[in-house]
C-alpha cells in the first residue's frame, strides 16, 4: 500500500468510491479484498502493477459508513493486511502555522485533550513537512500515522507539530453533527506562502512565473530583484535549501522570533511534496487556514493565486481520484485574524479582501462551493505563541463546521455567514449614509473608527448600489477615476442601529462619497467585540 494507507484508517464513504493504490512488481496482479466482521468478503478488485514507478490502483465500490473493516492487498506470494478501517468522510487540512498550531496550544487545552478518548471514530492522520523540486508520487515521510485520537501520544504531541488544533475540532463538531466517522489529514508547515502550496499550472494562470537560472520570483510587468521572495533571501539558493530569514520585521511574534515561521518560500515545493502525493486519495473536503506570509508576500495577487489554488486542487483531486472526488470539492478556509494592534499596516486588510476574491462573501461567482470562517474578532495579544497565533481555535472550527454543514452537506437550515450590505443610500441634506444588510442585526460595539468613507471632489444628489447576486458589494461608481484621486479615508460615525440597517453620519465628508469599508485594519476590534454579528454570533465581515 501506498505510504498513508494503515491501520485505523478512514476511506471515503458512499456516493463515491474509494481509492486504493500501493506499490508492486511490474505486470504482476494484486488482488485487493475488503472483508467485514468474522472476515466476510465484503468485496474483491484486481489490479496489474503497471508504469514506470510500478504502482497499482483501484477503486473500491461505494460503501455505507460504518466499520471495522479489514483491507488486503495480495500479489503471489506476499499480501498485507490494513485493519479497523472506517468508511465515513475525509477532510484535508492544509496551511501554514496557525493550522500547524496544536490542540496542546489552544484555549482549553487541557480540557480539550481530555475529551479525545470520547471520539474513537474521528481518525487523525499528519503528513511530516517536505518540499520538493519535482512532484513527487507518495509522501516521503509521515508525522503520524492512522490514528486514534490520544491526548499526549497524538494531539497534544508538542507545539506546532501535530494535531492540528483548528482540523481537529472541525472534525471533532462534524462527527458531533453527522455521527459518521471523520478522517482527518493534517499537511500543514508555518511561515509558508501560498505559492510554495501552488502548481506550476495555479501561478502561471495567475502570471507569476520562475526564473528558474536565479531562484527569483518574477511577476509580469516586475523586474527581477524587486519582487524577489523575502527580499533577495533566496537569492541563488537552491530552492531545496531556501528559507526564509527569521522575520523579525514581518512575522515574528510580539515577543521573539519563532523558527516555525519560517517554511519554504519557493513556489511549488509543498504541492510537489506534500499535496500533489495525496492526489488519490477520495476526498470529501479541504479546510484551509493560510495568508498571514501573503500579508507581506504578493499580497495584492492573492485575489488571483488564492481563487487558482482551489480551481487548481480540485482537478486535481477529481482526476487523481478517478473521478471519486467531486469536481466541485468543498473548501473552507479561515480569513486572516489579527497581528499588531494599533498597527497602520493595511496589508492584513486588503489579504482579507483578496480571500473572497474581492466580493467580500463567499461562495461568490469566482469561489463556487467555498465557506468562510470569520476570524478578525479573535485576536489574542497576549498569546505565548505570539499574537499572530491567536489561542481560540474552538471559535474559528465553530464557524467552519456551520460553512462545512450549509456548503459541503447541504444543511439549508445553518446559518453560516455573517450580515452582509446589500443596498446603500446616501441622504445629501442630512449628512447621513443608510446601510441596509442581508441579516438582522447584534450591535455590540459602536466603534467611531470601523467605518469609514472616501471624499471626492463635487457631490450628486444620492446613490444607490444594489448587492450582486451572488452576495459582493462593490463600492459605489459615481465619479471617474481622475475624481478619486486624490482621496481621503474618513470616519464614518455609526448614528443608528437598526434590525437590518446602520446609519452612519458623514460630517467629515463634505464632498462627493467615493467608497466606504469596515473593519478594514490589521485589528479591527477586540474579542468577539465587533460593531455588528448576527444572532447567532457570527461577525459582519470587512468590506470594502
Amino acid at each position: 500500500f501506498a505510504s498513508y494507507y494503515g491501520d485505523h484508517m478512514v476511506l471515503q464513504r458512499k456516493p463515491s468510491g474509494a481509492v486504493v493504490w500501493g506499490h508492486g512488481e511490474l505486470g504482476a496482479m494484486v488482488t485487493v479484498t475488503l472483508s467485514g466482521a468474522g472476515g466476510l468478503i465484503v468485496m474483491e478488485k484486481t489490479a496489474q502493477v503497471k508504469g514506470p514507478s510500478g504502482t497499482w490502483t483501484t477503486v473500491l465500490d461505494p460503501v455505507d459508513r460504518g466499520g471495522p473493516y479489514a483491507l488486503t492487498a495480495e500479489q503471489g506470494l506476499e499480501n498485507v493486511t490494513l485493519r479497523d478501517i472506517y468508511f465515513g468522510d475525509v477532510w484535508l487540512c492544509s496551511g501554514q502555522s496557525n493550522m500547524a498550531m496544536t490542540v496542546l496550544q489552544v484555549a482549553n487545552a487541557s480540557q480539550e485533550l481530555a475529551t479525545a478518548s470520547r471520539y474513537p471514530y474521528v481518525r487523525i492522520f499528519a503528513a511530516a513537512p517536505a518540499r520538493s523540486d519535482v512532484e513527487l508520487e507518495d509522501l516521503e515521510h509521515i508525522d503520524l500515522p492512522w490514528s486514534i485520537p490520544t491526548a499526549a501520544e497524538n494531539l497534544g504531541h508538542g507545539n506546532f507539530t501535530y494535531f492540528s488544533a483548528v482540523c481537529w475540532l472541525l472534525g471533532r463538531f462534524l462527527y458531533e453533527a453527522l455521527g459518521s466517522p471523520i478522517g482527518l489529514v493534517e499537511v500543514a508547515w508555518g511561515g509558508t506562502p501560498i505559492e510554495a502550496w501552488s502548481s506550476r499550472r495555479a501561478l502561471q494562470a495567475c502570471g507569476l512565473l520562475e526564473d528558474v537560472g536565479r531562484h527569483i520570483w518574477v511577476g509580469k510587468g516586475v523586474k527581477g530583484s524587486q519582487s524577489s521572495l523575502w527580499h533577495g533571501a533566496c537569492f541563488n539558493l537552491k530552492s531545496a535549501l531556501c528559507f526564509a530569514p527569521p522575520l523579525n520585521l514581518a512575522l515574528s511574534s510580539s515577543t521573539s522570533p519563532h523558527q516555525h515561521l519560517s517554511g519554504p518560500q519557493m513556489p511549488s515545493v509543498l504541492w510537489n511534496a506534500m499535496i500533489h502525493p495525496l492526489l488519490n486519495m477520495t476526498l470529501r473536503g479541504v479546510a484551509w487556514y493560510q495568508g498571514e506570509a501573503n500579508a507581506f508576500l504578493h499580497t495584492d495577487q492573492y485575489n488571483c493565486t488564492f481563487p487558482a489554488l482551489i480551481a487548481d486542487w480540485r482537478r486535481a483531486f477529481h482526476a487523481g481520484s478517478a473521478g471519486q472526488t467531486e469536481l466541485l470539492l468543498p473548501f473552507g478556509f479561515v480569513q486572516l485574524s489579527t497581528y499588531r494592534h494599533q498597527s497602520a499596516d493595511n496589508s492584513f486588510a486588503r489579504l482579507r479582501w483578496h480571500q473572497t476574491a474581492d466580493l467580500g462573501v463567499v461562495p461568490n461567482a469566482r469561489m463556487p462551493r467555498t465557506f468562510m470562517a470569520v476570524a478578525m474578532d479573535l485576536g489574542d495579544e497576549h498569546s505565548p505563541y505570539g499574537s499572530i497565533h491567536p489561542r481560540d481555535k474552538q471559535n474559528v472550527a465553530h464557524r467552519l463546521v456551520m460553512g462545512a454543514r450549509a456548503v459541503a452537506y447541504g444543511d439549508k437550515d445553518v446559518v453560516f455567514q455573517g450580515p452582509y450590505p446589500t443596498q446603500a443610500i446616501l441622504e445629501v441634506t442630512k449628512g447621513l449614509l443608510n446601510i441596509t444588510y442581508s441579516q438582522e442585526l447584534i450591535c455590540r460595539q459602536r466603534d467611531a473608527q470601523a467605518f469609514e468613507v472616501r471624499g471626492g471632489k463635487s457631490s450628486p444628489k444620492s446613490w444607490e448600489r444594489e448587492g450582486n447576486s451572488d452576495g459582493g458589494f462593490s463600492p459605489p461608481q459615481v465619479c471617474c477615476s481622475s475624481q478619486a484621486s486624490p482621496c481621503q479615508w474618513l470616519p464614518a460615525p455609526v448614528v443608528a442601529v437598526g434590525s437590518h440597517t446602520v446609519t452612519l453620519a458623514l460630517r467629515g465628508c463634505r464632498m462627493l462619497v467615493l467608497g466606504l469599508r469596515y473593519a478594514w485594519a490589521e485589528w479591527p476590534c477586540e474579542y468577539q467585540a465587533c460593531p455588528l454579528y448576527n444572532p447567532q454570533g457570527l461577525p459582519a465581515p470587512p468590506f470594502l
